[in-house]
């Protein structure tokens, strides 16, 4: 494991929010909105109107550049988040997860809370160092953000749609060349 529990989740629940913008977009319905928080669920007040909806979808082009963000902008933006938002910070422990940080309350609204868990996560990410971890897809016609939390840092693609076809591209360039 190469961070704690709680900002793996984070780091991928950030990153499957931001992926969710890319095309074809799989948050535009309440119906989208109820399978991303079955897939991603959180604690506190969820509203589960279109307001809320409205405002998670919204937060999507912030969430990438933060998590694309060369480490030293990288910085700046986590900045700008906390500043942002009033942080009334505990620990917590609920469900399967341990003792972890909640930085704001349990009432505000969800996407506050996204983004400060999203802000609470890079902040390990850039006292590691380890941005490169979170980074562009290497397939050419994809542009999701892949996060790769292997030990030996080999993930390029976002997903197993992207890494096969890829493959397949590859075998199919040797067997034209032999």
């Amino acid at each position: 494991m190469i961070f704690t529990n709680d900002t793996e989740e984070a780091l991928r629940t950030a990153v499957a929010l931001v992926n969710s913008a890319e095309d074809p977009d799989t948050l535009v319905s309440r119906d989208d909105y109820e399978t991303f928080l079955a897939e991603n669920p959180y604690t506190g007040r969820i509203d589960r109107d279109e307001v809320e909806l409205h405002s998670i979808r919204a937060l999507r082009p912030r969430l990438r550049t933060m998590l694309l963000a060369p480490r030293d902008e990288m910085v700046s933006h986590v900045n700008a988040a906390l500043a942002d938002v009033t942080l009334t910070p505990r620990l917590a422990r609920h469900d399967t997860m341990d003792w972890h940080l909640h930085a704001v309350a349990d009432d505000h609204p969800l996407a506050e809370r996204v983004l400060i868990e999203t802000t609470m996560a890079l902040i390990d990410v850039i006292r590691a160092d380890e941005g490169s971890r979170l980074a562009v897809c290497d397939d050419a016609e994809c542009q999701a953000i892949a996060l790769d939390l292997s030990r030996n840092r080999s993930k390029r693609y976002c997903s197993t749609t992207c890494a096969n076809r890829n493959a397949v591209a590859a075998y199919r360039a040797r067997q034209a060349k032999g």
